[in-house]
């Protein structure tokens, strides 16, 4: 890796002391703490495999190890269990721990805004209308594919997959969390599209 900025590898060392740190004593079981630091272990792999190839903008590194710290303090805690929940329900009133709904937040974030990156750099699309369109259709697709990963891990083993589901008893838990990503999506592509300038010489249409 060459000319690589302070800033991404200062983001990189905070991403893997947050990793050293989450796997640490962790309050549930390591299936558990596995089921749900993968998403970050595995998004790190791939970011450093294509950094040469496919470097993104700071901005996007900023918003990625932001969501990789939400999901490893959650993985750290197993989400029912994160001390910051606990304070939401009683600054909010909330009746369970929603720290999760956080997760599900960055889980449209994050795929919204690398689409839009990855939609204005590999193909010829250049409508902000379709450019959006798309980059929340790839949130929710990863929403739902996250969805149907704890269903199916639930089927195979009960072992740690409770704890992983985080349901907490709530019977539209799983709805809950795609509309959180859709919020999330929304949010992320408007401020993205509306406000901040195309990276390279083109600009999108509207």
């Amino acid at each position: 890796m060459k000319n690589i900025p302070k800033t991404h590898l200062i983001l990189l060392a905070l991403v893997l002391l947050t990793i050293a740190w989450s796997v640490i004593g962790v309050v549930d079981t390591y299936l558990t703490w596995i089921l749900e630091a993968a998403p970050a272990l595995v998004g790190l792999v791939a970011l450093v495999l294509t950094y040469n190839k496919f470097r993104m903008p700071t901005y996007l590194y900023v918003v990625m190890a932001i969501h990789m710290g939400v999901l490893l303090v959650g993985a750290h805690y197993s989400y029912a269990k994160v001390p910051l929940g606990f304070w939401m329900e009683d600054w909010f009133g909330f009746t369970r721990n929603n720290y999760d709904k956080i997760g599900h937040f960055m889980q449209g974030v994050t795929p919204a805004l690398l689409s839009i990156e990855v939609l204005h750099r590999m193909t010829p699309l250049k409508t902000k209308g379709w450019t959006a369109f798309l980059s929340i259709c790839v949130a929710e697709a990863v929403s739902a594919l996250y969805e149907i990963i704890e269903w199916l891990a639930a089927l195979c083993s009960s072992d740690g997959t409770e704890a992983f589901l985080g349901t907490q008893g709530y019977i539209w838990d799983t709805q809950s969390d795609m509309f959180m990503c859709l919020v999330g999506a929304i949010i992320a592509t408007v401020v993205r599209l509306k406000f901040c300038k195309t990276s390279g010489s083109s600009q999108w249409e509207n």
